[in-house]
């Protein structure tokens, strides 16, 4: 595929005209089209326009930029990396400062990067084999070996979960993503039976204490790194569990 067929997907999953997007990266609809037939070699300053105004992640803007024969823009460094050290104590301050609640960074694909002491909560009784790495907390969360049987409102979370995993599959166009979603879609769970009501705030994930004799509540809250230059850092999200209910705030910091 050249750089133009790669393009030309980018604008179908955001839904837009050739012209819609002509319009608004300020370029002329017929060197657009030129461009996605492959007429008009694009140089790199192009696709990385056309790039911005189609939101396409850093990784794939990369790939773009090698379809059209032109050398990656943007760093993909391990996060334990020198250049990356600011990143990773924040990230660790974050975690740290949200104890006793659970939280964890995950990269694209929902694998576990870090995570506080209080995801304990969630991984004291699931099968050991699903904490091997590299750990995908989605695949945790669903799995029957895993947090699903001491989540109250398995079916409501698992829909929410599903359909957040399906959304981000169809806006990047990742096959893992997508094989990520059918395998989750294929673990016993049930149906929700309604929807969200239009009253509610959020979906909470309802858990079962290590005792089975408390219920816990909690809403979750994704927070990402501004900015990003790094195919890494724009990556990385934090997972953090918040306490729904007062109930919930006094169990955890008993201990």
């Amino acid at each position: 595929m050249h750089a133009g067929d790669l393009l030309r997907e980018w604008r179908q999953r955001r839904r837009l005209s050739q012209l819609d997007l002509a319009i608004a990266a300020n370029v002329s609809s017929r060197h657009l089209s030129f461009v996605e037939t492959g007429r008009s070699r694009p140089t790199s300053e192009m696709i990385l326009h056309l790039a911005e105004h189609l939101e396409v992640p850093l990784r794939d803007r990369n790939s773009l930029l090698l379809a059209g024969g032109y050398a990656p823009a943007y760093a993909e460094r391990g996060l334990a990396e020198p250049e990356l050290k600011a990143v990773r104590h924040a990230l660790r301050k974050v975690l740290a400062g949200h104890e006793p609640y659970p939280a964890v960074v995950v990269n694209r694909w929902w694998e576990l990067v870090d995570a506080n002491a209080g995801i304990s909560l969630f991984t004291s009784q699931v099968n050991p084999t699903l904490l091997q790495p590299p750990v995908n907390v989605l695949r945790l969360s669903l799995h029957p070996d895993g947090m699903a049987p001491r989540i109250v409102n398995l079916p409501e979370w698992r829909a929410h979960l599903l359909a957040r995993l399906h959304r981000q599959a169809q806006a990047t166009g990742d096959q893992r993503l997508a094989d990520l979603h059918n395998e989750l879609k294929a673990y016993p769970g049930g149906e929700s039976e309604k929807p969200p009501a239009a009253t509610d705030v959020v979906v909470p994930l309802r858990y079962r204490g290590d005792k089975g004799d408390e219920e816990l509540s909690f809403i979750s809250l994704t927070t990402i790194l501004g900015t990003p230059m790094d195919v890494t850092v724009e990556e990385l999200a934090i997972e953090s569990f918040y306490p729904a209910d007062d109930a919930t705030a006094a169990a955890l910091s008993r201990g």
